[in-house]
């Protein structure tokens, strides 16, 4: 049997009217730019599915847009998110594609830092307020943001997972899950790392010194 707990059974507390269109997204955006870390100079949000059909009378642009800028989904100040996007410098636009995808509400977020690097993050809606991060950068991943999250980007190479959760260990950080992801053996991979406790920044200073490593990402969970 399935378990559930409260947010399937009642959904989130959010600000708009679709749990999909608008909680969902706002975690969306929130994931994202949480996974990208540094300063946003411009982002686009390539809407599909539902999503595209129907995102203006959902608040699916603003949700998007206000995770993207911090908000979480019962932040008051995401109706503002427009305002406050212009006002912090951010250039934004949302596009429509007619491209089939395999999930009704898609979003492609590309992203452009004040270090001119380019990402791209595909998320989908799932119901509930949930969501769901598909590819960083062209690489296939799976993971919900339930938990507090690292997401490394390293070389490929023996032992990397192995060097990872010892440092988590001496840590005191329990692994909930562990996933990679590779573009092929050899070249850059993502681990995505779930983890029940809080994970403090010299965590993340002792991995960065982990050879092969490139960058480390914390996503911290969107619900406490």
């Amino acid at each position: 049997m399935k378990d559930y707990n409260i947010f399937d059974i009642i959904g989130p507390i959010m600000i708009g009217p679709s749990s999909s269109h608008t909680a969902g997204a706002c975690r969306i955006g929130f994931t994202a730019k949480n996974i990208i870390k540094a300063p946003i100079t411009e982002v686009i949000f390539t809407l599909y599915g539902s999503f595209a059909k129907t995102y203006k009378g959902h608040g699916t642009d603003i949700a998007l847009l206000g995770g993207f800028l911090g908000m979480k989904p019962d932040d008051e100040r995401l109706v503002d998110a427009f305002k406050i996007a212009e006002n912090r410098g951010l250039n934004y636009r949302f596009e429509i594609s007619e491209e089939e995808t395999p999930h009704p509400n898609t979003v492609l977020i590309s992203a452009k830092t004040n270090r001119l690097e380019l990402w791209e993050i595909v998320g989908v809606s799932i119901g509930g307020g949930k969501m769901i991060i598909k590819a960083i950068n062209g690489i296939d991943v799976q993971f919900s943001g339930d938990y507090n999250t690292l997401v490394t980007h390293h070389k490929d190479s023996t032992g990397m997972l192995s060097k990872i959760s010892t440092i988590l260990s001496e840590h005191r950080i329990n692994i909930a899950f562990m996933k990679l992801y590779r573009e092929e053996k050899g070249q850059m991979a993502i681990g995505i790392i779930e983890t029940d406790e809080r994970i403090e920044g010299i965590v993340i200073e002792s991995l960065m010194k982990v050879s092969g490593m490139v960058n480390v990402n914390l996503i911290e969970k969107v619900y406490d």
